[in-house]
């Protein structure tokens, strides 16, 4: 069953995708290397995303996770890149092969934003 919190994190990161795929094919249409388009499309991405990740789906209103969230972009960075390079080395061409592995990266995001960002430690009162 899907749970609700899940679905907010959906729609909210449905917005930041729809943002970080159009940066992501601005910089690939004008040249920049996928990586570092990744890159870019993440780092806009945190800044935008954090607060409201933080707010509409985990009910946290703490800034001290920031760089938690962070680490967590970073990996997602790193599995999106190798994904992205695994597709690219199947045929699928840059475009497409961002939009196959957006799904794939929301779910793990989600579950690592769960367990290591916003997890309700109840010794952190910060985190409600």
């Amino acid at each position: 069953m899907i749970k609700p919190r899940f679905i907010r994190f959906l729609f909210v990161g449905a917005l930041n995708t729809l943002f970080s795929l159009t940066v992501y094919w601005i910089l690939v249409f004008f040249g920049v290397h996928y990586s570092l388009a990744v890159f870019i499309s993440n780092m806009l991405g945190i800044l935008f995303n954090y607060k409201t990740t933080g707010r509409l789906v985990f009910e946290s209103r703490s800034n001290k996770l920031i760089f938690k969230f962070i680490a967590v972009y970073l990996l997602v960075y790193m599995l999106s890149v190798a994904s992205l390079k695994l597709l690219f080395y199947l045929g699928v061409d840059k475009y497409t092969g961002a939009v196959i592995i957006s799904l794939p990266m929301a779910v793990i995001s989600f579950y690592l934003m769960k367990m290591f960002v916003f997890n309700k430690n109840p010794e952190d009162k910060t985190n409600k």
